[in-house]
């Protein structure tokens, strides 16, 4: 169910940042929904379906699922997010405090460029994906950040500089966007290799 929440933040993010002009592929849901065991939020969802796979501000990218390049396809980055964290766990890295709790876990849906760390939902048993909230992992380092809020509110907040966060110091620091930008993966790396 489409909350007006969701619908406002996502009219924020488009007048914040234009999508692409040509609408992002069709996604099959049910096809990535299977292969995560989970239904997804429907905030990411609307925000695919809007954006597609590419990057906000040269800084946040999206991850989402069937992607042509495989860096940002939702499904491969959340296997290989999974074993590389499980990998550090069994090392002795503490796990944040959200994934103590027995069958919670988590799921990818983007990562900040150049920097190693990555966004995830925490996925706790039972709970609704639509009431799924944020975990950032620095990536090159054992700290996590917990945000209580959905990937849209999230973005839209990272973008506008209202996010309570000690991250996203390019976006902020380097690029200072006085216009925010979205590019899809095709404009920043091409055609996918065959």
């Amino acid at each position: 169910m489409v909350t007006s929440d969701a619908l406002d933040a996502l009219d924020a993010l488009v007048r914040l940042c234009p999508p692409p002009v040509d609408p992002p592929p069709v996604r099959d849901w049910a096809e990535a929904e299977h292969a995560l065991g989970t239904p997804l939020p429907t905030d990411y969802k609307q925000l695919v379906e809007t954006y597609g796979d590419g990057v906000f501000d040269e800084t946040v990218w999206l991850l989402v699922p069937g992607s042509a390049h495989p860096r940002f396809d939702l499904c491969a980055q959340t296997t290989e997010r999974i074993d590389i964290l499980e990998s550090l766990w069994e090392i002795g890295e503490e796990k944040p405090d959200g994934l103590l709790e027995s069958g919670a876990r988590i799921v990818p849906w983007a990562f900040e460029e150049g920097s190693g760390a990555f966004l995830y939902w925490l996925v706790r048993p039972g709970q609704h994906p639509d009431e799924w909230t944020v975990l950032y992992n620095e990536g090159r380092g054992p700290l996590w950040e917990a945000h209580d809020m959905g990937c849209l509110a999230f973005l839209l907040a990272v973008l506008t500089g209202t996010a309570e966060t000690a991250y996203f110091g390019y976006l902020y620091e380097v690029l200072k966007p006085a216009e925010h930008r979205f590019a899809t993966a095709g404009q920043v790396l091409g055609p996918p290799a065959r």
